[in-house]
């Protein structure tokens, strides 16, 4: 099913690509691609498009050749990996695929929330970390997993409602060398060591938790979601003068190597005009919050 063979260049009059997930109205990634393309000069299309996973395959094999690529966010970062002709190792690892390109040659899929995260954690000047708390057990919360531990966290304590269902993060930890704890989401204030972060991978308006001041002034907050932000989490972490890295964050730097997969075919080669790219996406999302429209 999943092959590994050379990866051919997109042919140019492939020029329409969208983000797909539900919900998605909130959606910012065609404001920062939009923004990036015209910087660039790239004259392509980029929407928005509501999916569940159920819907997934017909959407695909309806594609026609003006297509070039999709970003896709929950849920369907693990429903697109077996309908896909080649991954990158990457994808393999985590599971999940947040980018799709379409060639004559079929689906390639790729994953950029590592680097995205691991981007945003340096940004905010974390080169390492040793121990990170994880809330959520989805596809994003995996990514930030490989992400923690390639930046040092070797201890993981992964909060979940239904722990069960992260026994897949605690394997994927463990293989990466990481000691790896699961916990019920009720216990996540409780535990006895102030971590290096503490990562909310759960959508902004769903989290219910509260941490002490001990941890929210010693550890830094990497807030996924961004809608409505900043969160309420985030207005705590703020609130003592603690160290946020929000979902904008990791928006725009994973979608700058998505615009790399998009425009050369690989992930690892700075654009031209990359930074000018960034400073377009940054603008977009400033705009938008200052307009309260998103």
């Amino acid at each position: 099913m999943l092959e590994s063979s050379g990866l051919p260049a997109v042919p140019p009059e492939r020029s329409k690509l969208a983000v797909l997930g539900s919900p998605i109205s909130h959606s910012l990634s065609p404001r920062i691609h939009r923004a990036a393309y015209a910087t660039l000069g790239y004259d392509w299309e980029y929407d928005a498009i509501e999916l569940t996973g159920e819907s997934l395959p017909a959407f695909l094999s309806a594609l026609d050749g003006r297509w070039r690529g999709l970003s896709l966010t929950m849920p369907l970062k693990r429903d697109v990996v077996p309908l896909l002709d080649w991954v990158d190792p990457l994808v393999e690892l985590v599971g999940g695929a947040n980018t799709v390109v379409i060639s004559d040659h079929g689906f390639r899929g790729y994953n950029t929330d590592v680097e995205g995260a691991m981007r945003s954690f340096l940004d905010a000047g974390l080169s390492s970390l040793e121990s990170v708390w994880i809330l959520g057990a989805g596809a994003t919360a995996a990514s930030l997993l490989v992400a923690s531990v390639r930046l040092g966290a070797s201890k993981i304590e992964i909060f979940a409602r239904t722990p069960a269902k992260a026994e897949p993060l605690k394997a994927l930890g463990e293989s990466l060398g990481a000691q790896v704890v699961l916990r019920q989401w009720k216990e996540a204030p409780s535990s006895d060591e102030i971590p290096s972060a503490v990562i909310t991978t759960v959508p902004g308006g769903a989290l219910n938790v509260e941490f002490d001041e001990s941890v929210r002034t010693a550890a830094v907050l990497f807030d996924v979601a961004y809608d409505p932000w900043p969160s309420e989490i985030a207005k705590s972490w703020l609130a003592v003068s603690g160290t946020v890295i929000s979902g904008h964050d990791l928006l725009i730097n994973q979608a700058i190597a998505q615009v790399r997969i998009f425009a050369a075919g690989t992930p690892d080669l700075p654009l031209s005009r990359e930074a000018d790219a960034i400073d377009a996406m940054r603008e977009a999302i400033e705009s938008s919050l200052e307009h309260e429209d998103f």
